[in-house]
Formats: C-alpha cells, sequence, structure tokens
C-alpha cells in the first residue's frame, strides 16, 4: 500500500477554526485491548499532525486495560518508532475549543503500519470494493451511566424503556443530542435500555470506515456530556456482575450495483443468493473471530443466554437470542434488510470488529457458503439434540477459549493480517493471565471503567 498523502489545511481554513474559537486538535486511535488513545497539538500544528505525524511508540498497540500492563511482542516493543497521523478530511469541531480527526499508525516513511485497526479496516472496504460489493455499517452503543467515582446511581426513578429515565437524567440526553448535531453526527434514536440507568443511541449508517469514526466520536461526546452533568459513562461488557450486559451492535448491509443482497431476492427472507453466502460465511466465522469481537476478561459475564448478547451461533429473523439477527425489508425497514450482530460488545475495538465482520461475509460470498436453517425460537428452549441436530453452538464465555481459537485461526489471520492478530491475542492472554482468577464481582468492579472516556 502507498504512503499516505494528506492534503493540508489552508491558512484559511486554519484562521476559521480559529476564529470559531477551535484551539486544540485531538487526534485519537483505538488500539487492539480497545481503549481510546490520544495526542493533541494546538490548532496551527495540525498540518503537522497529519504529515509527517506525532511520534509513538509501538508500545502503543500493548497497552491493556487494567491502566498499567503492557503485552509486549516482537512487534510491539520499547524498540522504534511509529507516527500518528490524523485524516484532516474526517476533522469535526466538537465543541468548548476542540476539534477532533481519526488517527492512524504509520512508520517514519509514511507507509501504513500493518496492526493500525483503521488501516486494517480501510483494506477490508477496499477488497469489498474490489469485489463490486459495497458495505454500509450501522453502529449501536450501549452505555451505563455512572457517578463521578464509578459508582451505581440512584434507581428509584428508572424502569426497562421508561420515560422517567428521560425525565430524571433530560439535560444530560439533551446535552448528548445537541453536541451530536453540532459535530455531525447523526442519532437515530437515543432511549433508556433494560439494564438499571443504561441508555442505548442508534448512529446513522455509514461506510465502514467512516462510521467506525463516527462511533469513536459519538463516544467522546458521550464522556464530555456526562462528565459536565457530575456524571461518568461506563462501556464494560458487564459494569456489574449481577446486572444487564452492555453491547455495541453492529448492522450491516451490503450491495452491489445489481442492487441489495439482503432484500429484494428469491432466497431465505428475501435474500439473494449472496446474501445468503455473507450470512453463512459470518455465522462459520463466528468462533474464531469472538476473540476480536467479544474477547475481553470481562466478555464472559455478558455472553449468556437469557442476556440478549447472541450468545448462540446461529441466525434468526428478529431474533435477539441468536448471534446474528436478521432484519427484512420492509415498511418498517425502508433501507432495506440488513444483519445485525450482536455479539459485539464495548471492548472491542470497532475497526477490527468491523473488519472482522465484513471479512468473514465476503469470506462466505467467495466460497458460495450454504446458509443453514433459520432458528425462528430462543434457542435456549431447545434441547441439546436439537440445537446439534440444527448446527447451533453455544459460543463459550471462557476468556481463553476465545483466545485459542481467534490464534489459531487461519480466517482471521487472512482477514485482518498476523501482526493485528498476534496483537489481539497479546493484550487479551495478558488479561487472562493476570485476572482469570478473580471472581465475577471482582472481574466487574475492576473494570468497570476501563474503557470509559
Amino acid at each position: 500500500m502507498a504512503a499516505m498523502t494528506a492534503t493540508p489545511l489552508a491558512a484559511a481554513a486554519i484562521a476559521q477554526l480559529e476564529a470559531e474559537g477551535v484551539d486544540l486538535v485531538i487526534g485519537t486511535v483505538v488500539n487492539p485491548a480497545g481503549l481510546t488513545l490520544a495526542k493533541t497539538v494546538p490548532i496551527r500544528r495540525s498540518n503537522t499532525f497529519a504529515d509527517p505525524g506525532l511520534g509513538a511508540s509501538p508500545i502503543w498497540h500493548s497497552f491493556a486495560i487494567d491502566q498499567s500492563g503492557i503485552a509486549f511482542t516482537d512487534d510491539a516493543s520499547a524498540v522504534g518508532d511509529q507516527r500518528l497521523r490524523i485524516d484532516l478530511s474526517a476533522l469535526r469541531i466538537i465543541g468548548d475549543g476542540l476539534a477532533w480527526a481519526p488517527a492512524g499508525f504509520f512508520e517514519q516513511d509514511g507507509t501504513p503500519v500493518p496492526g493500525c485497526s483503521r488501516g486494517t479496516l480501510g483494506r477490508v472496504e477496499a477488497a469489498l470494493a474490489e469485489a463490486g460489493i459495497e458495505a454500509v455499517i450501522g453502529h449501536e452503543i450501549e452505555f451505563l451511566l455512572v457517578d463521578a467515582q464509578g459508582a451505581s446511581l440512584p434507581s428509584a426513578m428508572w424502569a426497562q424503556y421508561g420515560l422517567a429515565g428521560v425525565l430524571e437524567h433530560e439535560a444530560f440526553v439533551r446535552d448528548v443530542t445537541a453536541a451530536a448535531t453540532a459535530a455531525g453526527v447523526v442519532l437515530e434514536q437515543f432511549h433508556p435500555e433494560y439494564g438499571t440507568n443504561q441508555f442505548e443511541l442508534s448512529l446513522a449508517p455509514l461506510s465502514p470506515v467512516a462510521a467506525a469514526d463516527q462511533l469513536v466520536l459519538a463516544r467522546i461526546i458521550i464522556g464530555r456530556a456526562a462528565r459536565r452533568h457530575g456524571l461518568r459513562v461506563s462501556l464494560s461488557p458487564a459494569p456489574f456482575a449481577a446486572g444487564a450486559g452492555t453491547g455495541a451492535h453492529q448492522h450491516f448491509s451490503l450491495a452491489t450495483p445489481e442492487g441489495p443482497l439482503f432484500s429484494e431476492g428469491t432466497g431465505a427472507r428475501g435474500m439473494g443468493p449472496a446474501g445468503e453466502a455473507a450470512v453463512a460465511g459470518l455465522l462459520a466465522g463466528l468462533p474464531q473471530a469472538q476473540g476480536i469481537l467479544c474477547g475481553s476478561i470481562v466478555s464472559g459475564l455478558r455472553m449468556r443466554p437469557h442476556n440478549w448478547a447472541g450468545a448462540y451461533a446461529c441466525w434468526g429473523t428478529e431474533n435477539r437470542e441468536a448471534a446474528v439477527r436478521f432484519i427484512m425489508a420492509g415498511p418498517a425497514n425502508p433501507r432495506g434488510g440488513n444483519v445485525e450482530v450482536k455479539v459485539v460488545d464495548p471492548s472491542a475495538n470497532p475497526y477490527f470488529a468491523t473488519a472482522a465482520i465484513l471479512g468473514m461475509a465476503l469470506d462466505g460470498i467467495t466460497r458460495k457458503a450454504e446458509l443453514p436453517p433459520e432458528t425462528t425460537i430462543d434457542p435456549a428452549k431447545l434441547s441439546d439434540g436439537e440445537r446439534n441436530r440444527a448446527g447451533i453452538s453455544l459460543l463459550p464465555d471462557s476468556q481463553a477459549d476465545a483466545i485459542a481459537a481467534l490464534h489459531n485461526s487461519q480466517l482471521m489471520r487472512t482477514i485482518l493480517g498476523d501482526p493485528a492478530v498476534d496483537l489481539v491475542v497479546a493484550v487479551r492472554r495478558l488479561e487472562s493471565n493476570l485476572y482469570g482468577h478473580l471472581a465475577p464481582e471482582q472481574l466487574a468492579d475492576k473494570f468497570r471503567m476501563a474503557w470509559s472516556l
């Protein structure tokens, strides 16, 4: 891949940003542990941040979620230097003097770092385009409001999906909505969730890299709004061991110049042959991709039946207990058919997660994979024998099993590349080795704020 070239901001553009009160630019990356890392520069240094970029040790890829651990590898050590380079075309003003832009990892000569998650997703998006397929991604963000120290908030004024939650936190909800609109982030809905003081918002669908960028920006907006109200946001998959889990579901649709793959066809639920093969490829690869999609030390606390986490590797139309939920085209879904991957949680690097999902779908299309029968009921209601005959497997809640499957997966290594897989395996193994002995309550308490902004 050729070195990245950045179109610099003209002096007039920088002057306009200054006139609008912007004095600082934040550039962010997400590392293999799902941590959002950043550097900042004065607005007049924006072009330097874009090219040649700012120095960053390869160790950035190995920072762990415990605030001190580093998962050293041959490719991520104290030796060497890489560059963080922001994408000026994606720069957004986010208020209070700040602008933001997504960044990627590059070598000093400008070539992309193979383990960079944003660059990895860009390669998968390009592979789809080369195959004549356009992908659109819609992200959901679930989060839990906690107090400034990370403790639970009062719950007397709360009901599942209840109006009381909106009214109790009305100022926060309005603040998030206004800040998102000002930054160009399109919210499709925002509502209380099943868990106490848990909310969910849905982002408008975009192309893969742009959608992941928008997710990162939305999380920043939510975190800043919470702070303004004396609150914090937990993005842990299991903020409290006995509470509801927190997901980061991804919806995707695929289309070719001939039309959509998940609607207007004659196959299952209106899918065309390529759409069926895409879903089949996704299902076949899920056990290998679990370490990417929901592989943290906390993820297993969420990955359980009856938890709306998609713990069973199967697909079903509007089936919220299936790992792959299919949404049919129709009057209530005018954008057409799409697929929701329910196992993804907030500990995942969203760029890697999308790359894995789309890569598995493309693999299914390439192989013309056969779609298994649809699961039309809660798979937990089936007997073990019925699930075995239907090819339905329970995804493991063991982090060690998910790590081993990822490490040994030739499919994931083909889609993401060896450097990316090895880095994810390294940070997750560190978590497992250091904290795998902790009880669920201890794990939830220790890592409640690990991914918070």
